[in-house]
């Protein structure tokens, strides 16, 4: 059955108290460029960050965990086994995984590593921009080192097919959010411009996702669900900020202080 905004949005501001009350461990391996600030992101959406990516303990850090985020920024070999690593050992214990593709379609490496780590890891969500969906679903991407130049209406119609092929969530953001599993799609409307001018807002919604998902049980709503939050909170932090920097600190704030019921009453969560 359809769900409709309003049902969605209870759903969103449920959700997110469930967050707040458990606090779950979200395990990230993650590039250097973000590791500060999304560490921060999931300390302000009231969930608890590890950052952890030597080989030898990934194993023993995802096991008291209850989700698993791979994010492939900063990639070389090292992390990709440690990525392999985290990720089986999650999929032993049942512990979500969340896959951030972060400039598949840029270079060989990122695109090999995806696909190697789709193939052997189960992953349930799939969060990128438009390029980085496209490049996975083995179409020509336009990247631009990792910021994407490609169209949603490109990247939603082979996010579906890509979703089904692989059995995974995709979860496509830009101006408006797309959230497919290749039977159902939803788009979340909630964001604000100025999220694209401060780096690892696109990490920072993977790694929110990951602590949703760790409370909600069906991916499609944790990844939608997770998004109009996340995008409300850019939406309330750029009130009135000059610039990223400003805008940058208010997020974290809004994310903070943001309630269920500012996203039951605020939530843009549509079917279709």
């Amino acid at each position: 059955m359809t769900m409709d905004n309003q049902t969605w949005a209870a759903r969103a501001a449920e959700n997110l108290r469930h967050v707040r009350a458990a606090r779950p461990l979200v395990h990230n391996i993650t590039n250097y460029v973000v590791m500060n600030f999304t560490a921060n992101v999931l300390l302000a959406a009231g969930a608890s960050p590890v950052m952890a990516h030597a080989e030898n303990e990934v194993a023993d850090m995802v096991a008291l965990s209850k989700a698993l985020v791979l994010n492939i920024g900063t990639l070389d070999d090292a992390w990709v086994a440690a990525m392999l690593r985290a990720g089986k050992k999650a999929n032993e214990r049942g512990i979500p995984v969340i896959l951030d593709p972060v400039g598949a379609g840029a270079t060989p490496l990122r695109t090999a590593a995806t696909k190697r780590l789709l193939d052997e890891v189960r992953v349930a969500v799939v969060r990128g921009n438009a390029s980085e969906i496209l490049a996975i679903a083995g179409s020509a991407a336009q990247t631009k080192g990792v910021e994407s130049t490609d169209s949603m209406a490109a990247a939603a119609e082979q996010g579906r097919a890509l979703a089904r092929e692989l059995g995974v969530t995709v979860a496509i953001t830009g101006e408006v959010d797309c959230i497919t599993d290749g039977a159902r799609v939803v788009r979340v409307a909630n964001g604000h411009p100025l999220m694209t001018c401060v780096t690892g807002t696109g990490c920072g919604a993977t790694t929110v996702i990951g602590a949703f998902l760790a409370v909600e049980s069906d991916p499609v709503a944790a990844a939608a669900t997770a998004l109009a939050y996340y995008g409300l909170a850019g939406e309330r932090a750029a009130a009135d900020a000059p610039g990223p920097g400003t805008f940058m600190i208010r997020f974290l704030d809004a994310l903070h202080t943001i309630t269920s019921a500012d996203v039951q009453q605020d939530a843009a969560i549509l079917a279709g």
